[in-house]
């Protein structure tokens, strides 16, 4: 099950906006709850992956840190809108110790964070989102795409992008009826100026914290030998 698990990770990820698209497309009433199911269902199944690999605590206590620290971020600046540390602390978690924990990082501080700014169907989508930039984060770095810390701040930025886009998707295939290209379009526009400023936050973020952090979180994986 677990190797199972293992190899769905992508197509699982995949599922959730091909859901919106085929939704989309073919004008499905009740978009909005099916498509909370299915990425409810991805979050759970994820969820359920990394509880079957049996991580020791010092396995876990990373990611619990980093989720908390994520979510606090996320609290410290709540008079800014859309100018967090979120998406930098998932990345630098993806990177440092894979693609898995940079999932759950993701996951666990929208979770943890919206008992402050309030729960609803959006948790279940900020989740998957922020997950989802953790998740890539660390796929990159394993396949070390990020050799160049150019890159590396070019993805912070694009992330922002791919989170607002998750995000807008699910609201304007969900809740703008009918459903048409200009109302679609007018919807993404008006979304750009927070996208942007959320592209640059993380990119700052990653500037100020990418390189000590990932210095002391491997020299923590290296002394209790973590798994990627």
């Amino acid at each position: 099950m677990k190797k199972l698990l293992t190899l769905l990770e992508v197509p699982l990820l995949l599922a959730v906006p091909l859901t919106l698209i085929v939704c989309a497309f073919f004008q499905v009433t009740q978009t909005a709850l099916l498509t909370l199911l299915v990425t409810s269902i991805v979050l759970v199944l994820f969820c359920t992956g990394f509880e079957m690999s049996r991580p020791p605590l010092r396995q876990i206590m990373p990611t619990i840190v980093l989720a908390a620290l994520a979510a606090a971020g996320r609290i410290l600046f709540v008079m800014v809108p859309n100018f967090k540390p979120v998406s930098a602390i998932c990345i630098v978690a993806g990177v440092v110790f894979g693609r898995r924990t940079g999932f759950m990082v993701g996951a666990l501080a929208a979770l943890i964070s919206n008992f402050f700014f309030g729960h609803g169907p959006w948790t279940p989508w900020q989740m998957y989102a922020w997950g989802t930039v953790g998740y890539l984060a660390g796929l990159f770095a394993e396949h070390e795409l990020f050799k160049h810390t150019v890159v590396l701040y070019l993805y912070g930025f694009v992330s922002a992008f791919l989170y607002g886009l998750l995000l807008n998707t699910w609201y304007i295939v969900g809740f703008i009826h009918p459903l048409t290209w200009q109302s679609a379009l007018i919807a993404y526009g008006a979304s750009l100026p927070f996208d942007l400023l959320q592209g640059i936050a993380t990119v700052i973020f990653l500037l100020l914290i990418f390189a000590p952090w990932q210095r002391k979180l491997k020299r923590i994986k290296t002394k209790y030998e973590l798994i990627a």
